[in-house]
């Protein structure tokens, strides 16, 4: 880790993740309802809504994301802004067989999987150039958490 970029306070983390959970669910509503015409960037990078069921509530849960294509899949990580925890919306993908993703008002069933390290190394240069802010998440997790890269395969 870089002396100038440490980890967030329990504080920060409390409050970043407040906020996360407000404005996703504003920027999903915004984002459904116009067809993914708004709202569809988060500082420059293209969002998607990732849908899934909630392994414990059974309860849908949508969520925007950042991603990237990479042919036919769609690439997406579980960084959480960097926070020492993995999101919830992980847990979900996980224990699910299938996923939807809605990139502006096309829907689509995918199967997801983590990268492998090669997969990896391929996917993060492209992921930090899409989403600079990449590089200060990966920063902040050093030897805390490894941020998943998650590819989506259509069904």
């Amino acid at each position: 880790m870089t002396d100038d970029i440490q980890p967030y306070t329990q504080k920060q983390e409390k409050f970043g993740s407040w906020i996360i959970s407000k404005v996703g669910r504003w920027q999903t509503t915004v984002y459904e309802l116009s067809g993914g015409r708004l709202w569809n960037t988060f500082l420059g990078g293209p969002v998607a809504i990732l849908t899934t069921v909630g392994r414990k509530s059974g309860l849908v849960r949508k969520v925007p994301l950042l991603f990237l294509k990479h042919g036919d899949d769609v690439v997406m990580t579980a960084s959480k802004g960097g926070m020492s925890k993995l999101p919830i919306w992980y847990y979900n993908v996980v224990a699910a067989e299938t996923s939807d993703i809605q990139i502006g008002n096309e829907k689509k069933t995918y199967r997801m999987r983590e990268a492998n390290a090669e997969e990896e190394t391929l996917l993060w240069p492209r992921l930090e150039a899409m989403y600079p802010d990449y590089k200060e998440y990966r920063a902040r997790t050093e030897g805390v958490r490894n941020i998943p890269v998650l590819i989506f395969s259509p069904v």
